[in-house]
This record gives C-alpha cells, sequence and structure tokens, in this order.
C-alpha cells in the first residue's frame, strides 16, 4: 500500500492474470531462478518498481518479492535482492508441499 496507486493497479493486474492462468505484458521471466518465476518492472515518476512471484507452485500463486529499486546505475537485480528472492522462492516450495498435504 505504501507504493503509488498506478504500480498497485500494474502489479495488481499482473498478479489478478497469473490466478487466472494467463500472464500480463508487463511480466516477463526472472533470469536465473528457472521457469516459472516472473517479474513485472513498473515505472513511475521517474522511480522503478518491481514485483517478483512464482507461478510455478500447483497450490497457489507465491509473491516473492516487491521493492523500489534504489541503485541508479544499470537495471539488474542487486545481489542482495536476488539472494532473498531465492530464499523466498525456496520457502514458497515448502509451503506449496505444505498445502497439498
Amino acid at each position: 500500500m505504501e507504493f503509488p496507486k498506478r504500480v498497485r493497479e500494474i502489479v495488481g493486474y499482473a498478479l489478478y492474470a497469473a490466478q487466472c492462468g494467463e500472464k500480463s505484458p508487463k511480466a516477463k521471466p526472472l533470469k536465473g531462478f528457472g521457469p516459472g518465476v516472473l517479474e513485472v518492472v513498473a515505472d513511475y515518476d521517474g522511480d522503478t518498481y518491481r514485483a517478483v512471484y512464482t507461478v510455478r507452485l500447483p497450490s497457489a500463486v507465491f509473491v516473492l518479492d516487491v521493492f523500489q529499486k534504489k541503485s541508479k546505475r544499470g537495471i539488474k537485480t542487486s545481489q542482495q535482492d536476488r539472494d532473498r528472492i531465492k530464499q523466498r522462492l525456496a520457502e514458497a516450495i515448502e509451503e506449496d508441499k505444505e498445502l497439498r498435504r
């Protein structure tokens, strides 16, 4: 809720589309995480916002991270953000297993 309304709309639509089995035109695969991990990039008022989620798991669409990009150097996702996404993906995989028991 802290993000600008337009950013929330873009991310919200992408997540809704994912829940419906579709893919938002704003969503693209996030490299290095294998199939089913997608990223939505929303630019607003000179700032860049990112949402990362996975559709890989059968029980739900899991949001792995949502953040405002801080670095002004390049478009690459920082190693710290990538590590956090990797950890949350592992947690989502475990939660998916629990939900399907």
